[in-house]
């Protein structure tokens, strides 16, 4: 058998090694900035969606509509914090009794704030957002989204799924949006044996906004809304 030589590392310029060691710093700030703000928003219920649904749309409107039902109910309401379900999500949670929350990212073309944020965090690293969408709920509440928006239910899926966070309400809103990806999981990831029958119990589909925050409360009625202190503890490893 033919081994290929090894090629040589690429001799990287001591300024970039500079930078990235630097940039561990710029990192560390965001956990802690964030980790200060939010620590007073419990309990608190992250929605996610696409940025590119109009105000017109049905999406958007049902989306305004939960989050207030949320935010009366005693919720903050965190999303992030750009157009479209973002902003519907903060809009519906601004005009309602709790917080709104918006954690915006730094993007070249497509993110800009909304303006519906009693509480506004800006990051520039995808995944210290992602760890504070985790971090500070106790629901998730997923509308129709594209591969941003299915990123982080993969995301939250995966974490309760494997231990990493508490086990907590991740619904989905929009049978006909779903309604596709949730059969799938059914005809192939189960029986290609890649997930258990356990793991679809991780998910609910529901499209009636009163029936969201129903789940939401039935989940946790034997139960209050804070982690536990293990629950705290396996959070810091996330």
């Amino acid at each position: 058998m033919n081994i290929p030589p090894k090629l040589p590392s690429p001799a990287i310029p001591e300024v970039w090694n500079s930078k990235e060691a630097w940039r561990v710093f710029g990192i560390m700030s965001e956990f802690v900035s964030a980790t200060d703000r939010l620590n007073r928003i419990h309990p608190a219920v992250t929605v996610f969606g696409s940025a590119r649904t109009r105000p017109d749309q049905p999406y958007y409107k049902l989306t305004e509509e939960i989050s207030r039902l949320l935010s009366d109910a005693g919720f903050s309401v965190i999303s992030g914090g750009g157009p479209g379900i973002m902003e519907a999500a903060n809009k519906g949670a601004f005009y309602g009794k709790s917080p709104s929350v918006g954690l915006n990212i730094q993007l070249p073309h497509e993110q800009t704030s909304n303006l519906y944020q009693n509480i506004s965090q800006t990051f520039q690293h995808f995944f210290a957002r992602k760890v504070m969408f985790v971090k500070f709920a106790s629901a998730y509440v997923v509308m129709p989204g594209g591969f941003g928006t299915l990123d982080e239910l993969m995301e939250a899926l995966t974490l309760v799924q494997t231990g990493k966070t508490r086990k907590m309400p991740i619904v989905l809103v929009g049978s006909k949006f779903w309604g596709g990806m949730i059969e799938w999981f059914r005809t192939t990831l189960l029986e290609e044996k890649v997930i258990s029958p356990d793991d679809m119990n991780l998910i609910q589909l529901i499209d009636e906004p009163e029936a969201v925050v129903s789940a939401i409360f039935k989940h946790y009625e034997t139960r209050g809304f804070e982690p536990s202190e293990a629950e705290r503890e396996r959070q810091l490893y996330l």
